[in-house]
């Protein structure tokens, strides 16, 4: 009896692991003013993006986020940087919120692309299956 406990068990851990290696698409909703909430958005994305090299993942960031991609306000600009050019790790700003804020292109990191909504980004994900993570920090 034990042994066949041990194998089920086995075969568990072993199914389980087969599922974790297979690639997942995941998109990160970033809307936060808080420092705390840019820090943990990067703390899961290169802990995702390591442990899942064969996975995509994207930050949609808009509203009172936008100080995390801006050049001299984001508190994870060297994280942010360190992914440009990777091709498994996307940044997107929504230029409505630029708009509303006066900011330019200019003033964005580099390697954050500009899309024209942010919301309408995260739903086209969706739409193509992408999983869906809404971060904060309380």
């Amino acid at each position: 009896m034990k042994k066949i406990i041990s194998i089920i068990i086995l075969t568990l851990m072993f199914s389980g692991v087969k599922a974790q290696s297979s690639p997942v698409k995941i998109v990160f909703d970033v809307t936060s003013t808080d420092q705390n909430t840019h820090q943990t958005t990067m703390r899961h994305v290169k802990a995702m993006a390591s442990s899942y090299p064969n996975s995509q993942f994207e930050v949609v960031v808009y509203g009172g986020a936008i100080d995390m991609v801006l050049k001299n306000q984001s508190s994870v600009a060297e994280d942010i940087i360190n992914f440009k050019g990777h091709e498994n790790v996307t940044f997107k700003v929504c230029n409505g919120t630029m708009l509303r804020k006066n900011i330019s292109e200019n003033m964005l990191l580099p390697g954050i692309d500009v899309v024209p909504d942010g919301i309408l980004e995260i739903v086209q994900k969706q739409s193509e299956g992408w999983g869906y993570i809404k971060e904060s920090h309380h």
